[in-house]
């Protein structure tokens, strides 16, 4: 029996760690996200809603993390051999137009992010996307939101894409073949879509003369590009047979670190510790305000609103869900909404629509999603936009494939 107690010390401690994680600033306190998950997990087992053997064993999910460890070393070793922006070099240098260039922008972020983490490759496509419009003398900014909007959106396609699809891979029990075989026509649609209002939106800015790429070739190391392609082979191919997905990243990691002779120890400081500790912190909050009957109190108090069948469960959760996301993010969404889904009357079409809906909510505004931040931040005075006209564009690369997306969900679940 839960004493009131400690749902009163889950409330509080629920509470101030969304506000953090909603962007809140406290004068005494100099907490970002991270940090206040962090500080929010250790509450939940300093105040007693939870003990450290339950934090241990039940809270902290360890395949997520270990997943998204192995795919963080993984890209760290195929950054360092060059891969990203030699692979976006010439396949840019091809477009003989503005409109071309953008339209192979736009695939070649999307699939790169349906393959490997979508904000790794924002940070190491954006510098290379800057100096090839600045060479062809073209605006940067319709290139620069094609890069976060195509990178969000393609990362749909695959449980690898973002952080927030690996968890739910892990949490639903969703095979990585399943995953993809679901959501991979909605993410091409979405990428489409993507380009579409790009295109509609910037036309007077992007002609269709004829223009000349001269950007010097970034250095590419083929013996390890060679190493590295062989690398993610084995481990998509472990994936789609259905091998442990944690597992299966890890192998992959651990042989190119052994193979690549490159120092490991530079490959580890390329991993992104803050994140893993963001999960971790979050992990043990969302699981302190289960134990504690919040999550479950606001699912009663949610589910009404929902309806009874599932087409319209779909469409509400996913308006739910967007605003959701802009105010505390996708990732922490995902690990509350997680305790939702199971109750909906198709789960398994609620996995789909929460990957879904969480990721292509990212394109909504400048902080929806973090490879909006890294591009606009890593392009400086290029990626400077009125909130405003990020908005209308946004909402229109969101709402757009989103309508796209949850009715092909619709369709292939039998809905329709």
């Amino acid at each position: 029996m839960v004493q009131l107690r400690e749902v009163l010390a889950a409330l509080i401690i629920f509470v101030a760690t969304y506000l953090f994680l909603a962007g809140a600033e406290l004068p005494f306190l100099k907490l970002d996200r991270p940090g206040g998950a962090v500080a929010g997990g250790v509450a939940m087992v300093a105040l007693g809603v939870l003990t450290p053997a339950q934090v241990y064993r039940d809270a902290i999910s360890w395949d997520t993390l270990v997943l998204l460890l192995g795919m963080m070393v993984i890209t760290s070793v195929m950054a360092r051999a060059g891969i990203f922006r030699w692979i976006a070099w010439v396949a840019l240098r091809r477009a003989h137009g503005p409109r071309a260039l953008l339209a192979v922008l736009v695939l070649v972020a999307g699939t790169l992010s349906a393959l490997l983490v979508n904000d790794t490759v924002c940070v190491m496509c954006t510098p290379l996307v800057v100096a090839l419009v600045e060479a062809a003398a073209l605006p940067a900014l319709p290139y620069l939101l094609g890069l976060a909007f195509s990178s969000n959106a393609g990362s749909v396609a695959t449980l690898t894409g973002n952080p927030q699809n690996m968890l739910i891979g892990t949490l639903s029990g969703i095979s990585y073949a399943q995953f993809s075989k679901a959501l991979l026509l909605p993410a091409l649609l979405s990428l489409a879509a993507v380009l579409a209002v790009l295109l509609v939106a910037f036309r007077r800015d992007l002609s269709w003369k004829r223009i000349s790429v001269d950007v010097p070739a970034p250095p590419l190391d083929r013996k390890l590009a060679l190493l590295c392609t062989a690398g993610l082979a084995f481990v998509l191919a472990g994936f789609l047979l259905g091998y442990d997905l944690a597992w299966t990243a890890m192998t992959g990691a651990a042989l190119l670190l052994a193979l690549s002779r490159q120092p490991p120890k530079e490959m580890f400081a390329q991993v992104d510790g803050t994140l893993l500790l963001f999960f971790a912190g979050l992990f043990v909050v969302t699981h302190g305000v289960a134990q504690a009957g919040i999550a479950e109190r606001i699912h009663s108090a949610l589910a009404p609103a929902l309806g009874s069948d599932a087409t319209q469960q779909t469409v509400r959760f996913g308006v739910f869900t967007v605003a959701a996301c802009q105010i505390v993010s996708n990732v922490p969404f995902v690990l509350l909404a997680a305790q939702w889904v199971r109750k909906l009357a198709d789960p398994h079409l609620g996995w789909l629509s929460l990957a879904l809906v969480s990721t292509l909510a990212g394109n909504l505004t400048p902080v929806a999603s973090v490879a909006n931040l890294i591009v606009l931040e890593l392009a400086g005075d290029k990626g400077k936009i009125p909130f405003l006209r990020f908005l209308w564009l946004g909402a229109l690369c969101t709402f757009i494939p989103l309508a796209v997306g949850v009715g092909c969900l619709l369709v292939e679940r039998g809905y329709f």
